[in-house]
């Protein structure tokens, strides 16, 4: 599929690379890699900040598992790699200087001589939108990017990013990382939404199994589950959580699929949304995460899960 307006073509999940060098040592993410390109998948999203490296440093540690998975399969044109610039620690900003060091620095850790798709990572208010678009536009006519995107940004600063590149001849963000999930909707739907629309970027959400609580292991009075993501996974076993996870498991049956599949199929149904990120630290969960790739809903079951996930706009 063709991400967004730009000329990068996905595969339908977006294989998120936040657990190498952190829950997922390198020969088990290598093991993940294999087999999520073996099932058709052609989309890693990383960041500069993910995993942690032998000697400690925090930050970099996925981009070199990624980089030296690349150059192991010798399939770097085959894959659109994502990655990220302004949260790592040092280099927690997005001005001009930042992200000319950063940008070197993944691609030496990537192993490449470009990067697909490179994000803002989280909006800077303090560095002037212009230097920040100025320094991405620069990276894409220098060959360096391809294209450039927005992670966590309001509806108004992705507006105006968008506006201004546009208005100044700068290459502009063709789409918006943004945390969205059946249990977590009103976030990106009151507002990120129409803004995604109107600019005409495309969003491919992020903590898309709300940190693992859509994969079913978390249940009202169910055991505890132990993991890096628990407390915050268990928060939506309040609420209409528990009512999600019976529809989606009731789809998740019927369909003889499984209910990660369930989930990401009905982000993937919503408008403006591209392809959904996902990660996984085991192969076990990758299986999980792979039928979605042949996986679409029919409008009852959007429908269903529409209803068991819905949230009330504010009035007026």
């Amino acid at each position: 599929m063709r991400l967004g307006t730009s000329d990068l073509e996905v595969s339908r999940l977006c294989l998120g690379g936040n657990a190498f060098g952190w829950t997922a040592d390198e020969a088990t993410s290598f093991d993940v890699l294999d087999r999520f390109v073996a099932a058709g998948g052609t989309f890693v999203d990383t960041a500069d900040m993910y995993g942690t490296s032998a000697s400690g440093a925090v930050g970099g540690e996925s981009e070199r598992i990624i980089g030296r998975w690349l150059r192991s399969r010798g399939n770097r044109d085959e894959v659109v790699i994502a990655t990220k610039v302004g949260a790592l620690p040092g280099l927690d900003n997005l001005r001009a200087e930042t992200i000319r060091t950063a940008v070197d620095d993944s691609l030496r850790r990537l192993g490449t001589d470009h990067i697909d798709l490179y994000y803002a990572h989280v909006d800077d208010r303090g560095t002037p939108l212009l230097e920040t678009l100025t320094a991405f536009d620069e990276l894409v006519r220098s060959g360096k990017v391809r294209h450039v995107a927005a992670s966590n940004y309001s509806a108004d600063r992705l507006r105006a990013a968008v506006d201004l590149s546009r208005r100044e001849g700068l290459t502009a963000y063709v789409a918006l990382q943004a945390e969205y999930n059946l249990v977590q909707r009103r976030g990106y739907e009151e507002h990120l939404a129409s803004a995604v629309a109107e600019t005409g970027l495309t969003c491919l959400p992020y903590v898309a199994l709300a940190r693992g609580f859509l994969t079913g292991k978390y249940r009202p009075g169910g055991p505890a589950v132990v993991s890096a993501r628990a407390d915050r996974a268990s928060v939506h076993l309040d609420g209409n959580g528990p009512a999600v996870l019976a529809a989606v498991e009731e789809v998740a049956r019927a369909r003889r699929t499984t209910m990660p599949a369930v989930a990401l199929a009905w982000l993937a149904a919503q408008p403006t949304v591209a392809a959904p990120l996902a990660g996984a630290r085991t192969p076990g969960q990758l299986l999980d995460l792979l039928p979605f790739l042949s996986l679409e809903l029919g409008a009852d079951e959007v429908a269903l899960l529409d209803e068991a996930s819905a949230w009330t706009p504010p009035h007026d």
